[in-house]
């Protein structure tokens, strides 16, 4: 277990090695977040900043250390599906939202595991799309939405099955500045309003900046000092 209750993210020694060892994307590296915290991951491309949020996220398993979350260690779980159903909401660069369904029927999508009903479904989709300013986008398709407005349901998606921490790995990669900014504001209010821990990944500095806190990555280490001063600089 975790020491510290408030600690609702704790990364410890953790090492994520490809190419049969020869690329280490993941250094030994120890991190931490607080609950209700937004924290930005950002360095340069290849630093392993996402390979530390999917292994946050139960996607990629470390070869060695240990992540907990919530006070439960994640790292040697066989099935981890209902953490990543439950525990947490996932946002990615690209929305993956499928496009034969309408935004309200893909907010659905992840309630599907849970005992909703299918009005209580809808409802739980309306109230959602109404907190990211998409209230009368329901019945829309993917490609009836702009960029941004996709992303904006993949934000509110995330949030379905009301988890207590979202990971969001470069969610405004794909989207132009405004279209980004909007994004970002929409995420940080919904974070303030549903008081969610937030971890983000973004290799812009402009976006990064927005957290309460930012983390900077330099070959698969946590920067600090110098290394870090130097990262904000370049």
């Amino acid at each position: 277990m975790s020491e510290q209750p408030d600690t609702v993210i704790d990364v410890r020694n953790v090492v994520k090695t490809y190419d049969e060892g020869r690329t280490r994307a993941l250094d030994g590296v120890n991190f931490q977040v607080e609950r209700g915290e937004f924290v930005s991951i950002t360095g340069p491309s290849g630093c392993g900043k996402s390979t530390l949020l999917h292994a946050i996220a139960a996607l990629e398993r470390p070869d060695s250390g240990t992540i907990y979350v919530n006070g439960d260690e994640i790292t040697s779980q066989r099935d981890l599906s209902r953490y990543r159903a439950r525990s947490i909401g996932l946002i990615f660069q690209l929305h993956n939202l499928l496009p034969n369904l309408t935004a309200s029927e893909n907010l659905q999508v992840p309630m599907y595991e849970t005992d909703l009903s299918a009005s209580a479904r809808r409802r739980r989709a309306e109230e959602l799309l109404a907190l990211v300013d998409l209230g009368d986008k329901a019945g829309k398709r993917p490609t009836q939405l702009s960029g941004g407005e996709r992303q904006r349901v993949a934000i509110a998606r995330a949030l379905a099955n009301d988890p207590g921490i979202i990971l969001a790995d470069e969610p405004t990669g794909n989207l132009d500045s405004k279209a980004g900014q909007q994004a970002m504001a929409v995420l940080r209010n919904v974070q303030r309003q549903q008081a969610v821990t937030l971890v983000l990944v973004s290799h812009n500095r402009q976006i990064a900046a927005a957290a309460d806190r930012t983390v900077y990555m330099l070959d698969g280490k946590i920067a600090e000092g110098d290394a870090a001063a130097s990262e904000r600089r370049a």
